[in-house]
Parts: C-alpha cells; structure tokens; sequence
C-alpha cells in the first residue's frame, strides 16, 4: 500500500483560506488553486472525520452530498492526518512543521513534557505554543466579518487560540436534534450574513466521534452520515445564493480489528531505550537518545505494518512540510506511520484501546479529504490531480 504524502501549498487543506482570502481581497493570499467560485461571503464547513472514501462509498445515504459530486475536489490532509495537526494547518495556512502543532500528543521541550492540544492539558499560553497569527485574524484585518461558529466547549479553549484565533467566535450546539439543527443553521446564515464581506467557519464533529467509537462498517456511522447529509440540505437552502458553501474534512479513518493491535509495553523490542511516546495509535511519535537502533527495532519488528522513519528522513521526504526549528524540537526522533489497518497502543493512554476507527497515518482512507462547494469550481490547471 502507497503512502499518500500531502500536497502543501497544492490542494490541500493548508491552502484552503489563503484561497477563500484571495477572493475577499485579503493582503498576501497566494492565487487559488482550488478554482474556487468568486464570491463575497464564503462559509466552510469542516466536518471532522470526512474522508473521500468513506463518504464516496455511501452516496446512497447521502443524496445532498451526492449532488456535489459532479464538481468535487481531493484534497489532502496533512501529516499526521489527524484533528491538532489538520485544523492547525487550516486556520494557519502553514504546514505542521511551520505551525508545530504537530500531532495529536506530542513533546514541547520549552514544557519539558508532552502536550495534547485538543485537550490543552498544560498550564501554557496557546499563542506561546504556536505564535503565527490565523487566517480568521488576517481576514478581520482586512476588513472582512468573520465568524467561527463551535461546540460551547471549543468557544476560548486552549486549541482554539493556538489553531483558529479570531473574532467572532459563536457557541452552538452540537444538532442532534430537529430544533437544533435549525438553530445551528440560522447561527450558521446569521453569521454569514452579518457582513457584507464574510467568512464563517463551521465545525461538526458528529461523524468523528461515531466513527471512533463504533467504526465506519456500523450502522451508527450511516445514520451519522444520513444526519450530515440532512443538515447540510438544509444549510446549504438556507444560505443566499451570494454565499459559497464549501465542505471538507481534516481526515479520514481506518477500522482496526483487535487482531492487528500492537502494545508497546508489551513488548520489549518496541518499549527499549524510549523516554517518551506521543502520537496515537496509527502515528506515532517517539523520543528516545538512541534513535538509530529504537527505528531498526520497529522496522523489524513492523515489517511492511508500518513505515518507520528517523526525524531527518521524514522531513527529508515532506511529511511535515517546510519545518522550522520550533517544530522540528517537538517531533519524535523516529516517527511512525501504520500501514494497511494496524495500530500501535500505549497503556499510557488506555483510551486508544477503546476505539475502533482510527487515524494518522498516510494511507489513503486517511490522508484525502473531500473539498465540496455548493458553486461549481472554476476549471484550472492546478487543479489537476497531482501524484
């Protein structure tokens, strides 16, 4: 199975707003290479957990999604192909090596321990942890209204003012159900209305966290989609026809059966010589004073489960992108990324047994996300698919 590497600066999700910002006229957007249609209010949809893949498999539920087939895009996430990382690059525009949020648990030697950005569990400044302003700040600079419509809990947490810092951040509940749904959809048009210049960032997270518990092979994960599809009908009749709607994801996932779930305490081959373990279970990280023999032992004991790279080498081979030195000190001195539907557990975080889909690594189900839009795309060179 191919490893699929991320098209930074290319179609990717780290591209997205610099290219919504060049249609709003914002100062140092690079041109889009996605072919978006112009427009003056621009509303982004990201749904957690919306791999091509899956949702391609399961157009029979979906008929909204369906209807955007036509004209739909394959972006890549970044690496790793997970939330931290993947909305660090959206809300930045930069790579996980520029804005070092570089993975789901990861080191921060300034710390001296390791940080998990969803949950901010360290008592540090976000805007110290990553410092770039955010493409919502540049916008709002610009003159442009800006909105951020998140869970309540989301609202001012720490992974906000690192990743998506900006004004206008709105709280809306999660839309279970009917009533929800509309108010979350009025929250939605209200803020894109707000403005004469807009853009406005949704987040639903349902799919992911269905995903996670349940797998995308359940019934659950098809009702969550059909439950998608319906808010997404009924957002996209809601908004006026100046308003583009544009729909991806941060990353796809992979079912990983009990049999092909390694524990790193479990064995020693893979437990020797580390003094710390980030990632999660499809990616990860690993800090050790003897990286050369801590990788030779994972790739024999992996084989073709895993790729297994030295900090150099994937950075060498763009996994992370241009990376700085802020960054480079927070990734693992060897890294790794499962193959096929593998994963490599810690007892140090016991709830990664719990799950049953997973992501991070850079298999396709993984790593392409879908870019929807509600306006069919302009034809464009670069958007050609790249290999």
């Amino acid at each position: 199975m191919p490893c699929v590497l991320p098209r930074y600066g290319g179609l990717c999700l780290d591209r997205l707003l610099p290219a919504v910002g060049a249609h709003l006229g914002v100062p140092g957007c690079a041109d889009d290479p996605f072919g978006l249609a112009d427009a003056r209010r621009y509303v982004v949809l990201l749904v957690d957990g919306l791999g091509f893949q899956a949702v391609v498999g399961a157009l029979d539920v979906a008929p909204a999604l369906a209807d955007l087939m036509d004209g739909v895009l394959e972006l890549t996430a970044v690496v790793p192909s997970t939330t931290a990382a993947s909305l660090a690059s959206l809300g930045t525009g930069l790579t996980p090596g520029e804005h070092g949020l570089v993975g789901y648990r990861f080191f921060v030697p300034d710390l001296g321990r390791c940080l998990a950005p969803l949950n901010w569990d360290v008592q540090v400044s976000p805007e110290t942890v990553q410092p770039r302003p955010t493409w919502f700040q540049r916008a709002a600079s610009a003159g442009v209204g800006v909105g951020l419509v998140l869970p309540p809990e989301q609202v001012g947490s720490g992974f906000t003012r690192a990743a998506l810092r900006g004004p206008g951040t709105v709280a809306a509940v999660e839309p279970k159900t009917e009533a929800e749904a509309t108010a979350w959809v009025e929250t939605v048009v209200r803020a894109a209305a707000a403005s004469d210049r807009s853009l406005v960032y949704a987040y639903h997270r349902g799919l992911d966290h269905v995903g996670h518990a349940a797998g995308l092979a359940s019934d659950r994960w098809l009702d969550a989609l059909v439950a998608l599809d319906r808010l997404v009908a009924r957002l996209r009749q809601a908004l006026d026809s100046g308003t583009v709607l544009l729909i991806t994801g941060d990353h796809g996932m992979v079912d990983v059966p009990a049999d092909h779930r390694l524990t790193i305490e479990d064995r020693p081959e893979l437990a020797a010589d580390l003094t710390r373990i980030g990632g999660e279970g499809r990616f990860r990280h690993l800090y050790s004073d003897q990286p050369q023999a801590v990788a030779a032992r994972w790739r024999d004991c992996l084989g073709d489960r895993a790729w297994v790279e030295e900090r150099a080498s994937a950075i060498a081979q763009g996994w992370f992108g241009p990376v700085e030195p802020l960054a480079r000190a927070r990734l693992g001195d060897v890294v790794v990324a499962l193959r096929q539907d593998w994963a490599v557990l810690s007892r140090r975080t016991p709830v990664e047994a719990k799950l049953i889909g997973m992501h991070g690594s850079l298999t396709r189900r993984e790593m392409v996300v879908p870019l929807f839009s509600s306006v069919p795309f302009l034809e464009r060179l670069e958007r050609r698919p790249q290999p």
